[in-house]
Formats: C-alpha cells, sequence, structure tokens
C-alpha cells in the first residue's frame, strides 16, 4: 500500500471504524460525490481490513448494481492490494465468492447483483457481519432495506457509496439527510479528492457533462433534473455526411402505432457515429395507422442497399420484432432501455463528438428542441411527448455506441 497516495478524506474511509478515531462507534458510513472522486476504491478497502481486523469465519456481502459491476469496482480494484498487503484472496467464481484469509483468521465475502427488484430473494436466508452497498441509489430499496436486515451479527456495520440523484430519491431522504438519526458517518467527495486524478483527466470530466449531469457527476450535487433534458444541442452536433467509407452501419427503431414510429440509420466510421437519414410516422397526426408489414417496407427503403449490421429494437415491440424476424434479412438487437443511462450516455457522446445528427433529420433535431424533463414528478423522470426519435437515438447510444466508448458512472 506504499505506493499508493490517499487524500485526507480517503484516509478518514480507511480509519473511521478504528478504535481512537471519533468515528468508530457509528453503525454505517454513507460516502457520495462526483464521479472518479475515489470513493469506491478507498471505501472497498477499508471494507476488507475491517472485516479481517473485526471478524473470524463470518460473511459478508459485497454488493452492486450487477455482479459484472461487483467485480470491476469492488474484487477488480482491491483484490490486487490485498493479494500485496500479504493477504490470500481466493474468488470462487461459480459461487458468487472470494475467501480472504491472513493467518489463521478467515471470511467469506459474498457477491451481489442487486439492480433488479428480485435482487431481494437473493439475499434472504444469509446472516451477515457486514455489507458494502456500491451504487446504492441504482440498487431498489426492497433489496437495499433486505441487505441491511441481514447485518445481524454484533458489531455489523453498513458501507454506502453512490452518485447522486435526484434530491426526491428515496436513498437521499431516508439515509443522506438522515445520517445523523442513523448513527452514519456522511462524507461529500468532489474529483479533487482523488489524488490520482491528474488536472488534465478533471478537466476532461467537467467539460464531458452538461447540465444536470454536470450538477451530479462533477460538482456532487443533489439536484432535481430540469428544462431541456439535451439543453446544450447546438448547430455543432448538426453535420455533413461524413467523409471515407463507413465501417459499419446500424438503424435504430422506437416503434409505435398511434404515437409516432421513428427508425434512423447510422453511420458508425471507427471514430463518430453519424445520423445519415430517418423515418418519422405519426399515426395520429396522419389518421391512419400503418401495419408491421408496412414499417418492415421503410426499413428496408431505409436501409437501401447498405449492409446493415443490425437493427436495434424497443424490446417492448414483439410483434414488429417478430416481422423483421420472419423475413430474416437484418439481424436484430433488442435495444438497452434504460431511460437514464441512456440519456447519460447519449449525452456524453453527443458533447465528445462521438455522435452527430446529420442536418437531413428534422425530425431528431425538432424533438432535440423539445424533449423536457417532468418538473412535477419527484423522481427522474421525462415528459412522454415528442421523444420518438429521442428514443430511438437512445437505443443505438446505450446498445451499440457504449460498446466502443464506455461511459464512466
Amino acid at each position: 500500500m506504499g505506493a499508493l497516495r490517499f487524500s485526507p478524506k480517503q484516509r478518514q474511509v480507511l480509519t473511521w471504524w478504528r478504535e481512537g478515531s471519533p468515528h468508530w462507534e457509528k453503525s454505517a458510513i454513507i460516502c457520495d460525490g462526483a464521479v472518479r472522486s475515489g470513493k469506491t476504491l478507498c471505501l472497498g478497502l477499508s471494507f476488507f481490513l475491517w472485516a479481517m481486523a473485526r471478524f473470524q469465519g463470518r460473511r459478508f456481502a459485497l454488493c452492486g448494481r450487477s455482479m459484472e459491476g461487483v467485480r470491476r469496482n469492488l474484487t477488480g480494484e482491491v483484490l490486487p492490494l490485498l493479494r500485496g498487503m500479504g493477504f490470500q484472496c481466493r474468488e470462487q467464481l461459480t459461487r458468487g465468492e472470494v475467501t480472504v484469509s491472513l493467518g489463521r483468521r478467515r471470511n467469506i465475502f459474498c457477491l451481489f447483483g442487486g439492480g433488479d427488484e428480485g435482487a431481494a430473494a437473493r439475499i434472504q436466508g444469509v446472516t451477515l457481519a457486514g455489507a458494502l452497498l456500491d451504487e446504492a441509489v441504482l440498487m431498489p430499496r426492497s433489496f437495499v432495506e433486505q441487505c441491511c436486515a441481514r447485518c445481524s451479527v454484533q458489531g455489523a456495520r453498513l458501507w454506502f457509496s453512490c452518485n447522486p440523484e435526484g434530491p426526491g430519491h428515496w436513498f437521499y431522504q431516508e439515509w443522506v439527510q438522515k445520517a445523523g438519526e442513523r448513527n452514519a458517518l456522511y462524507l461529500h467527495f468532489t474529483m479533487e479528492d482523488n489524488p490520482g486524478l491528474s488536472p488534465q483527466v478533471r478537466e476532461r470530466y467537467r467539460t464531458m457533462f452538461q447540465g444536470t449531469f454536470y450538477r451530479r457527476f462533477v460538482l456532487g450535487e443533489w439536484t432535481a433534473a430540469a428544462g431541456l433534458v439535451y439543453d446544450f444541442f447546438s448547430r455543432e452536433m448538426v453535420c455533413e455526411p461524413p467523409e471515407g467509407r463507413a465501417a459499419e452501419w446500424y438503424i435504430s427503431c422506437d416503434y409505435g402505432t398511434l404515437n409516432p414510429f421513428s427508425a434512423g440509420l447510422w453511420c458508425w466510421d471507427g471514430k463518430t457515429a453519424t445520423r445519415m437519414r430517418e423515418y418519422y410516422y405519426s399515426g395520429r397526426n396522419e389518421r391512419s395507422n400503418k401495419t408491421d408489414e408496412e414499417y418492415y417496407t421503410q426499413l428496408e427503403k431505409l436501409a437501401g442497399d447498405l449492409p446493415v449490421k443490425s437493427v436495434i429494437v424497443d424490446p417492448s415491440a414483439a410483434s414488429f420484432i417478430t416481422t423483421v424476424f420472419r423475413h430474416n434479412e437484418f439481424h436484430v438487437v433488442k435495444a438497452n432501455n434504460d431511460v437514464m443511462d441512456g440519456i447519460r450516455r447519449t449525452s456524453v457522446y453527443l458533447k465528445s463528438d462521438k455522435l452527430k445528427i446529420h442536418r437531413r433529420c428534422k425530425d431528431a433535431i425538432r424533438e432535440f428542441g423539445l424533449y423536457r424533463w417532468d418538473e412535477d414528478s419527484t423522481v427522474d423522470k421525462v415528459i412522454k411527448a415528442d421523444d420518438h426519435a429521442m428514443d430511438d437515438i437512445r437505443y443505438f447510444a446505450n446498445t451499440i455506441l457504449v460498446r466502443h466508448f464506455p461511459v464512466m458512472r
């Protein structure tokens, strides 16, 4: 651990549980704030060190939004550090467990993906001496509360980390604002609390986010989403056709019958994805609905003679997906329909020139100027109007472009 540098706030996370610390009698710790602020690494390392110093033969929970996230953010980062400190760490991937030993002391750390409503059932019946919940705001309340209830061993403690959401989020209201009542240590992080982050990288993150996401992920504020979703959209993001030959072609679709059907043809040249042309039809406005077969014909016209690699479709459009499959002409990919992740990624790609809109895509350009947050909602929610091109663009960004440019949370 000698090669690592820790900021004062990170050192506080590493030592809060030790006798002699002013916080050692706290029963929980909450670390929130900006992305890349160094909170997850020091929280994870501190969690393992605390568990190994205080307990023998106990079980602990390592929780993230997904099992992949737990392995990437926690075990993948922390276990090499523990091994360097002399701990023996044995991963049993099929069982979702990590056994950590030092001398005669041995504890088991169970990995849980807590991102869906069924996650609470997976942790039932386990007796825990402690739990670390990374990205706690992205987990259902039922899972977080079940995890807390399982920590019934004497001396058990809870460890939370998250990036802020809206001030109406239940975790903010029940844990962050009530940290004192819950006997929890609350620490707020900024990017300046991570000594491993260069000024150049900090500046890159400051320019990567805009609006609501800037206030949350850069400033670390619990702020409500308000105004236009893409309030930064400008003429610079509208372009002429890219020069050179495209590496890959895609089509993204948001299916509708009475509501508009929107599809965009994408050119990916290895650096930038450009929406080259689009098809947009509103059955309600035209007072005439189209069948799935008629929409499929429009899909063929949009593709022309181009070698379209995949058609990305809203996974709820079962009948249209069946129609496309039946023709056996296009490879169908069901879109990742996570709204907030999709909006966040689309924002980053637009800001960093990874995603462009051709000037002929007038319906997409029109919707960028109309797509708004629902300011009457207590949770992050967009107004379901003027959002159909926005949805198909989000499907493309969240399903295809993310493979080339993962966006840090």
